[in-house]
């Protein structure tokens, strides 16, 4: 049902072009908006309406209208009588407040519709059923996934809705506590790039305007609508997948997961014997800050061995003893692609390890 402070501003807008007082009432009776201050008495009066075959009548001054919303009873229009106008404008607000209801009543529809598809609560045949009923097209659609940092409120929900450039066309919904979903018609986005822009414009705004940390995830393209819980399975598997890989960035598409996609899908043991047959008993984490932070560097520069020192300040001849030490303790030469890859992947897999483990643990302490 719309809020009491929808139907309101709806009265007023009413009243003040036609000039004329309005109250509605629920379909029991109770009052739920009105441009003045009704009598008390009319709360029978209206119950009685109600209850009567009328659809119509003039009662205690005042012109009851009842308003049908999918064939049941769901307001009592009281407007007051002034004149030859009065009827008229109590028949317009009918079809106003009628009009407004069936349009929210759709919407929410829509929105339950799209969620039982996320969470896989529908058969392919209801699905098509339902969105023939509901006038939702087939289209190009990419589902987002809106991770709150912290406690969500409905800003964000709100922001999300305003960011959502066809409001006609894409959906907006919650399924879980931590997170918001917007299921984007991508028809006029053709490219990967488009739908970066779009994760990154969605993590930007709310930043900005809603104050809240968030990281974007989303998945690929479908074309069916049964194929959108797909797409919202990738979303927030590029979420979680991210969260081990790629810490630094807000914006993860599963199309750009890579290596690291396969990795997180690697069992324990797995992942246990290849670090074993890499390094023995030498493995990376005993290694100190300053190492790290080189090797990284020295990645992130494609092997360049004189723009990683000349980016960490130290001579080209210092970077050179501390990634032969390097080669001492493990036994790779990071300086060469193939050991240097081995290395790069061992260390992917140690911190997706790590994440198992912490994750782990919070069951584990609650068993005990």
């Amino acid at each position: 049902m719309l809020s009491n402070h929808k139907l309101k501003l709806a009265l007023e807008e009413i009243k003040e072009i036609s000039r004329n007082d309005l109250a509605l009432y629920s379909d029991k009776g109770r009052l739920l908006a009105a441009t003045y201050e009704p009598e008390e008495n009319l709360q029978e009066a209206v119950c009685q309406f109600a209850d009567s075959m009328a659809e119509s009548q003039m009662l205690f001054g005042c012109h009851f209208f009842k308003i049908m919303i999918e064939g049941e009873l769901e307001y009592i229009l009281l407007a007051q009588a002034g004149g030859e106008e009065a009827y008229m404008i109590g028949r317009l607000a009918v079809c106003q407040i009628r009009n407004i209801s069936c349009a929210y009543r759709e919407q929410s529809d829509k929105g339950s519709f799209i969620q039982n598809i996320l969470l896989g609560n529908m058969l392919v045949v209801d699905i098509y059923n339902k969105a023939k009923k509901l006038h939702i097209e087939t289209a190009q659609r990419v589902v987002f996934v809106i991770e709150v940092s912290g406690k969500k409120d409905s800003v964000v929900l709100e922001t999300v809705r305003n960011l959502s450039v066809n409001t006609a066309r894409d959906f907006v919904t919650e399924v879980d506590e931590r997170s918001v979903v917007l299921v984007k018609d991508v028809r006029d986005m053709e490219t990967e790039e488009e739908l970066m822009e779009m994760a990154k414009m969605l993590a930007d705004n709310l930043h900005t305007e809603a104050m809240v940390k968030v990281r974007v995830g989303y998945g690929s393209r479908v074309s069916l609508l049964p194929e959108i819980a797909r797409s919202y399975q990738e979303a927030k598997m590029a979420l979680e997948v991210g969260r081990i890989f790629y810490m630094e960035k807000d914006t993860v598409s599963y199309g750009n997961l890579g290596i690291g996609r396969l990795i997180y899908q690697l069992p324990p043991s797995l992942c246990r014997m290849f670090l074993g047959e890499v390094f023995g008993d030498n493995l990376p984490d005993a290694l100190d800050e300053e190492t790290m932070i080189t090797i990284h560097k020295f990645f992130e520069n494609n092997l360049n061995v004189s723009e990683t020192a000349r980016q960490l300040y130290i001579h080209r001849n210092t970077l050179v003893y501390r990634l032969e030490r390097i080669e001492k303790a493990l036994g790779l030469d990071i300086r060469k692609f193939e050991d240097a890859m081995l290395f790069k992947i061992a260390l992917m897999v140690i911190s997706h390890m790590d994440y198992r483990r912490s994750a782990d643990e919070p069951e584990i302490e609650e068993l005990s």
